[in-house]
């Protein structure tokens, strides 16, 4: 009697791997598989030639990194915008959380539908069509400055795109009206699992609805929040490229030029694929080092590892 609830306790075990599988397998495909990648670093890569026709160049590449003056200088410019806009994206991050909060306040359901879906379809929208959206707006010939022309508060047209001043600030506004409303979707979620009866005992004693969401459900979400701060943290170094990559010109490219944008700019249309290698090892071994200790102040302070 004893060996059937352990036999099926070990088939559910082996149906609930299977179910994993093609998500471990999708994982190990985009996210391990590639590393194997790093091996050029350590030659001298000239496409389309085979590695082993390529000269083995050892550490060459790290220590230019750090030795070049030039290479130096634009890493510490480079270093600058990303450390800049991920500062920026991690102060903005409770933006998020406020907008769930009050988003679940609206009483009118169909209207809050309305509002969570206009929010978060610019989360699928590709950053080629926003630029594409930013363009048809804000360039010379834009809907805006046509407009104000028209109506005389400009005499010529005002350079939205083709300038460099309040770049990180105009990135920001971007990022946030595309990721505002899916950043919002966990939070709901946490929401949606709050007791409703401490809600209800907060009524009776006479809680209005501002009370409720300073002391019930501001705190509920705290964990939640926490954790996706930690994370940020631990990605400080990963703004990703897409954004950076349509928004960049010849105008703005010393302040729009952040990590990752810096490594395709040098192993797609620069000299050397195997230099943007080793840039992008660094980046790897730093970021895992963030996580590692985001996991171990997370465990000091919350008792609990991210990991």
């Amino acid at each position: 009697m004893k060996e059937k609830p352990k036999k099926k306790k070990l088939d559910q075990g082996k149906r609930m791997f299977l179910y994993m599988l093609p998500f471990l397998l999708l994982c190990f495909a985009f996210s391990y598989f590639p590393l194997h990648g790093w091996i050029y670093s350590f030659y001298d890569y000239k496409p389309p030639l085979k590695l082993s026709q390529c000269n083995f160049m050892g550490l060459r590449w790290f220590k230019m990194i750090f030795v070049n003056p030039a290479q130096v200088r634009q890493l510490f410019i480079v270093m600058r915008n990303t450390f800049a806009m991920s500062f920026l994206n991690i102060a903005t991050s409770v933006l998020p959380l406020f907008f769930a909060v009050f988003l679940n306040e609206i009483k009118c359901k169909w209207f809050r539908k309305m509002v969570q879906t206009l929010t978060t379809i610019p989360n699928f929208i590709s950053w080629v069509l926003v630029y594409a959206v930013a363009f048809c707006l804000f360039s010379n010939t834009g809907m805006v400055n046509t407009v104000l022309q028209n109506l005389g508060v400009i005499l010529k047209p005002i350079k939205f795109l083709d300038s460099d001043s309040h770049t990180y600030i105009a990135m920001l506004l971007w990022s946030t009206w595309k990721g505002l409303g899916w950043g919002a979707i966990m939070y709901l979620a946490s929401i949606a699992g709050i007791d409703q009866e401490m809600y209800e005992a907060a009524r009776v004693d006479g809680a209005g609805r501002f009370q409720l969401m300073r002391y019930i459900t501001l705190p509920e979400l705290m964990p939640t929040y926490f954790v996706m701060l930690m994370l940020s943290v631990a990605n400080f170094l990963n703004n990703g490229m897409d954004q950076y990559f349509v928004f960049q010109n010849a105008f703005n490219k010393a302040h729009i030029q952040v990590l990752d944008l810096y490594v395709y700019n040098i192993g797609m249309t620069g000299s050397s694929l195997s230099l943007a290698t080793a840039i992008s090892m660094l980046k790897s071994l730093i970021s895992v080092t963030l996580l590692m200790a985001v996991n171990r102040i997370s465990k000091k302070i919350r008792g609990v590892s991210l990991v």
